[in-house]
């Protein structure tokens, strides 16, 4: 974590959607874990949330379902005033004389609060299965999370699956709009003061003309009207945002998982459905064509894989959670019962 930076664990913004059926004990307990996308704010997904907590209790209430969905979320790191203090690029001396600044978060603080989170969930309740849902950046987030608990021999948490919406999992920077962020981050002028002119011009605009611009031109629906609002108008989240994507990058380039992390271990072969969900879009600002089509060649190529790719047909966009939850929710619905069974 930033060693300049502290964060309030207990400030964190999340939402939480529990099972009905959560204190039977004749039920296995199942955590749908989801990681949001940049900017990471867990509001922006609740029509998502709700219509799969919805989706999910018709499943449970099925006689023959022996299966408890719990479903969380929260903000990544920085995205809240109140998640950390004290706010980013205040400059102060420590005890020794020492002269420290605070930044915002890194995409490797993201992993690690995320995996921290996912441990406290599972201290009480014990999961008998953890599902990891992913969208863009948060599709990274999980499938690392799943290899650094590959690599250990007594891992600590029953990580099942992972559903990867829309993912950004390689070279990132080839993308439309990861060649535009690249630049930024490679011309010395734009990488130190992007941020600051981006929090200026917001700054400069009363709340009801942002409102106007978000309603009336960018047509958002009032949840992300709502986030978005939070999120432009916070002390550090413009400057998240951007540290971060620059971070992505830097960080999402060349695969380096080997291929075993996407084959089942051998104490998960009764699992059913596959351990890798991947649902691409066929265009998509984040994520370069050919990276894709790479992408889903190595793994259709990989015989031991147990992986399923989709590729949308219905011109869903990246940004699926502004407009198109309900039918990504009924996907999500359909992957969590082949997983589960």
């Amino acid at each position: 974590m930033s060693l300049t930076t502290m964060i309030k664990e207990d400030a964190i913004p999340f939402l939480e959607y529990p099972s009905p059926n959560r204190n039977d004990k004749t039920r296995k307990q199942c955590l749908i874990f989801f990681i949001t996308g940049n900017p990471g704010l867990a509001a922006y997904y609740i029509p998502f949330l709700t219509t799969l907590r919805q989706l999910l209790n018709e499943r449970e209430s099925n006689p023959s379902s022996n299966q408890a969905h719990h479903i969380y979320s929260r903000n990544l790191l920085g995205f809240s005033d109140h998640d950390h203090t004290p706010t980013f690029g205040t400059t102060y001396t420590t005890p020794s004389g020492e002269t420290l600044t605070t930044h915002p978060f890194t995409l490797e603080d993201q992993i690690q609060s995320i995996t921290s989170t996912l441990l406290t969930l599972n201290t009480p309740t014990s999961f008998s299965s953890i599902i990891l849902v992913g969208h863009s950046v948060g599709a990274y987030i999980a499938t690392e999370i799943f290899h650094r608990f590959h690599l250990s021999l007594s891992p600590s948490l029953l990580l099942t699956s992972a559903i990867l919406l829309f993912p950004t999992l390689t070279n990132i920077a080839d993308s439309p709009s990861g060649q535009k962020l690249n630049l930024i981050r490679t011309t010395p002028f734009l990488n130190t003061y992007t941020h600051h002119l981006a929090k200026s011009i917001v700054s400069l605009l009363p709340t009801f003309v942002l409102r106007s611009v978000l309603t009336n031109i960018m047509r958002f629906p009032p949840h992300a009207l709502n986030a978005t609002l939070e999120f432009l108008q916070s002390k550090d989240g413009i400057w998240q945002a951007i540290h971060m994507g620059k971070d992505e990058m830097a960080t999402i380039t060349e695969e380096k998982w080997s291929e075993e992390l996407w084959q089942l271990q051998h104490d998960s072969q009764g699992q059913g459905g596959e351990k890798f969900y991947f649902y691409f879009a066929k265009k998509d600002h984040w994520v370069a064509d050919e990276v894709r089509d790479a992408f889903i060649e190595k793994r259709q190529g990989d015989k031991r894989g147990r992986t399923k790719v989709t590729i949308c047909e219905e011109n869903i966009p990246h940004a699926f959670c502004l407009r198109h939850s309900e039918t990504v929710a009924e996907k999500v619905r359909v992957w969590i019962e082949e997983i589960t069974g």
